[in-house]
């Protein structure tokens, strides 16, 4: 795990803090940590099909929160992208050109 998964852990928490008692409902709060949690734990998103979903149901969240006017569009993204964060960075092969 690195310090900047760690750090990303970290601003998702504090948005829950901070905004989850009064833009999220209880349920909304436990998926969108559970997301966290499961990808701050995550070795391999390639491998790891709950953290996968979680970060997709996350999204679909943060999407529906915005469609319905409870969430500013820019607070979404940002809070998406410290999700995202909290998981591993994918390898990215590089093949080379024959």
């Amino acid at each position: 795990m690195s310090p900047e998964r760690t750090h990303a852990y970290r601003r998702v928490l504090q948005t829950l803090r901070e905004l989850g008692p009064t833009k999220l409902q209880n349920g909304e709060q436990d998926r969108i940590r559970d997301a966290a949690d499961s990808l701050i734990f995550c070795a391999d998103l390639g491998t790891d099909e709950a953290a996968r979903e979680s970060l997709t149901d996350s999204r679909l969240l943060l999407d529906m929160l915005v469609e319905s006017g409870r969430w500013e569009q820019v607070t979404a993204d940002r809070l998406a992208e410290d999700l995202r964060h909290c998981g591993p960075v994918p390898e990215i092969v590089l093949s080379e050109a024959a």
